[in-house]
């Protein structure tokens, strides 16, 4: 089997799917696993960890080790397993629900600690699993079941957050856009650092505004842009329509892994080396 065929083999079945009919999800799947075929990974070599929600469901369907956390929790885990194993491919996974609402806070701290970690937030602006409720990227106006009266809190903007807290690299996408997402992907993944990327995805059956046509046509890709600019990359980000795609800002520094003690004074990943039972014992014992 070549590396694609081996990542393809939890294609998801017409029967066990969790996923509507034209989901944006099914383009972030295949995007996905054709980012590691192009990079040479192996699935033994790659993680996926993600929340709850319908986006969340991506470690089911690639043939890679997958953990399906608590709703919001993917970041934290993610940072955990890349520390235990740094030689892993760490991705944490979920919905703009699930990421900047119940993981909000979480992502503020991993901006702060920079694990090399990849975080792919699937931005539908909607919450789907829970049937259509706003989220914190629902644009002000669009009617929900639980605002029928139109939402009117200002929507979140995780680009211009993430670039104003110095976080290591920061992009968008579509999930149109076959081609250049699998690149981006590919980017953040091969970046040492935290890689946040925003992707575009419709949400078929919640969000009949925000549609894979509505994105073509308030979207655009970035030209002759310097992703080291941070204040360019901030001006970028404040721009509402159209959206801007492509890389926003990279910001080169210490990963977390390299700042971390363990590793200060031994390079061998922590799950290679003696627990040291005793000491551990000698430790909850003395607690009593």
């Amino acid at each position: 089997m070549t590396p694609k065929e081996i990542f393809e083999s939890n294609r998801p079945g017409s029967k066990d799917v969790a996923w509507c009919p034209g989901c944006g999800n099914f383009g972030i799947r295949n995007i996905l696993i054709e980012a590691f075929s192009e990079l040479n990974l192996k699935p033994t070599e790659v993680v996926i960890i993600s929340g709850i929600g319908q986006a969340a469901k991506m470690p089911h369907y690639i043939n890679v080790n997958g953990y399906h956390t608590l709703h919001g929790r993917a970041i934290p885990i993610a940072t955990a397993v890349k520390a235990a194993n740094p030689s892993l491919t760490v991705i944490a996974e979920g919905g703009d629900g699930d990421m900047y609402a119940e993981g909000g806070n979480h992502l503020l701290h991993a901006i702060r600690r920079n694990p090399d970690i990849t975080v792919l937030i699937h931005n539908n602006q909607i919450y789907g699993l829970t049937k259509g409720q706003a989220s914190p990227t629902t644009p002000i106006g669009m009617k929900t079941p639980t605002q029928p009266w139109g939402v009117f809190e200002e929507p979140l903007n995780p680009i211009a957050l993430a670039i104003a807290l110095g976080a290591s690299f920061v992009a968008r996408t579509f999930v149109g856009y076959f081609k250049e997402s699998v690149e981006i992907i590919k980017q953040a993944i091969k970046h040492k650092g935290l890689a946040i990327v925003d992707i575009f995805q419709p949400c078929v059956s919640f969000n009949k505004l925000n549609t894979y046509s509505w994105y073509k046509e308030h979207t655009y890709w970035m030209k002759d842009h310097d992703p080291h600019d941070r204040i360019e990359a901030f001006k970028r980000a404040i721009e509402t329509d159209p959206l801007p795609l492509g890389i926003f800002y990279i910001n080169e520094k210490p990963t977390f892994e390299e700042q971390v003690p363990a590793y200060k004074r031994d390079k061998r990943p922590l799950w290679m080396r003696d627990p040291k039972i005793e000491l551990v014992k000698k430790f909850f014992e003395s607690k009593r």
